[in-house]
This record gives C-alpha cells, sequence and structure tokens, in this order.
C-alpha cells in the first residue's frame, strides 16, 4: 500500500524558517499532485501549497511569498520550505498526494502530520 510519511516539524521562533519534506512510498505508478495543509485548533484544514506534475504551484494569500512547494519525482518526494514564519502559521501540517498506483487506480492519500509552532 501507498504511505506518506512527513518529517520537518518543530518549534521556531517569529521570523525563523523550517523545511518540511513528504516521502511517498509503496507501490506508487506516478503521482499526479501534491499538496500541504494546516490544521490549526478548531479551525478547518487548509489549502497552504499545492504542485502539480507539470510544476505548476498555487499558495493562498496567507503564505504568498514566504512558502515554497517543490518536489522531487525521482524520490517521490514533496518539500515545503517557510520563511518568515508568523506564530499564526502554528498548525499541524499535512501532507497529500494523488497517487496512481501498481493497479493503476487512483487515490487520494494524506500523511500523518507534523506539528509546526511559531512562537511569538
Amino acid at each position: 500500500q501507498v504511505q506518506l510519511v512527513e518529517s520537518g516539524g518543530g518549534l521556531v521562533q517569529a521570523g525563523g524558517s523550517l523545511r518540511l519534506s513528504c516521502t511517498a512510498s509503496g507501490s506508487i505508478f506516478s503521482i499526479t499532485s501534491m499538496a500541504w495543509y494546516r490544521q490549526a485548533p478548531g479551525s478547518q484544514r487548509d489549502l497552504v501549497a499545492a504542485i502539480t506534475v507539470g510544476g505548476y504551484t498555487n499558495y493562498p494569500d496567507s503564505v504568498k511569498g514566504r512558502f515554497t512547494i517543490s518536489r522531487a519525482d525521482a524520490k517521490n518526494t514533496v518539500y515545503l520550505q517557510m520563511n518568515s514564519l508568523k506564530p499564526e502559521d502554528t498548525a499541524v501540517y499535512y501532507c497529500f498526494a494523488k497517487i496512481t498506483s501498481g493497479t493503476m487506480s487512483e487515490n487520494r492519500y494524506w500523511g500523518q502530520g507534523t506539528q509546526v509552532t511559531v512562537s511569538s
């Protein structure tokens, strides 16, 4: 089966940087799109950044210019570079991917989440 494993979360001061990584493993034929979402306590899960197989990226205004998503297809990995972090960026960050498996079925997968805490 397919799994997404995230790493790179932690505690950082406001203005600092963190880099999240997410690697997909298992029976993978292709990865169509990958993205990062975040969810703060009591809030819904919101899109932070997305990237397609062609490299097209999408960001909400709240992170545009501060966050950068990239992917390394040979490693089945997506990254999220987060700069100029603010306390309001504090949340659990989830990796998401739309993957076609070795059985040629396309499904959506989520990582387990990684905590990002930004102190003021």
